[in-house]
């Protein structure tokens, strides 16, 4: 098995664990136990909670950077691309295990250090945002309301109906071609 192979089971056992039983049972121990291996075959990969929490912030933003820079590629749109691929990621293309986005707060409660890759991300795409051929104003809103629908998934504060999301979105992706 490869090592970044055995990275991706050890980054998901640990968002399982964060995801399932909550950031303060999120200890080594747990995460060797739920991806099967030694402690000391997960220290090698990530000597400390702090540096496995990092690896998953890392391979969230990795992983969300490079799934909207492809939408972006892909429009052919002269305006909005960068509103539209937001869109997109967030609402269809969003990380296949959703448990990963656990990352961002056991990261919070670790160490908000922590979060610069995501920061630094989002520092990225506002910049585009703002100056993709939108209203900067314009294009802000839209992206703020695509975080909402996904912050309050993320925090399991409410979650739409389906029909209302599809709602939302087809909305939004209509004000991003505007």
């Amino acid at each position: 098995m490869g090592r970044n192979s055995r990275k991706m089971e050890i980054l998901t056992a640990a968002s399982k664990i964060v995801s399932d039983r909550g950031i303060f049972n999120l200890t080594l121990e747990a995460v060797a136990e739920e991806a099967g291996i030694s402690k000391g075959g997960l220290l090698y990969h990530y000597p400390s909670k702090e540096a496995l929490v990092q690896g998953m912030v890392e391979h969230l933003a990795k992983n969300y950077r490079e799934k909207i820079e492809n939408n972006v590629e892909e429009d052919a749109g002269e305006n909005g691309k960068w509103t539209r691929s937001f869109l997109e990621v967030t609402f269809n293309q969003s990380y296949e295990n959703k448990d990963m986005n656990a990352g961002l707060l056991a990261a919070k409660a670790v160490n908000s250090d922590l979060l610069e890759p995501i920061r630094d991300a989002y520092k990225y795409w506002q910049t585009n945002i703002e100056n993709d051929g939108l209203d900067p104003v314009k294009a802000t809103i839209i992206r703020l309301a695509i975080d909402g629908v996904w912050l309050s998934e993320l925090f399991d504060i409410y979650q739409i109906e389906d029909e209302k999301k599809a709602e939302v979105y087809r909305r939004l992706k209509a004000w991003a071609e505007e």
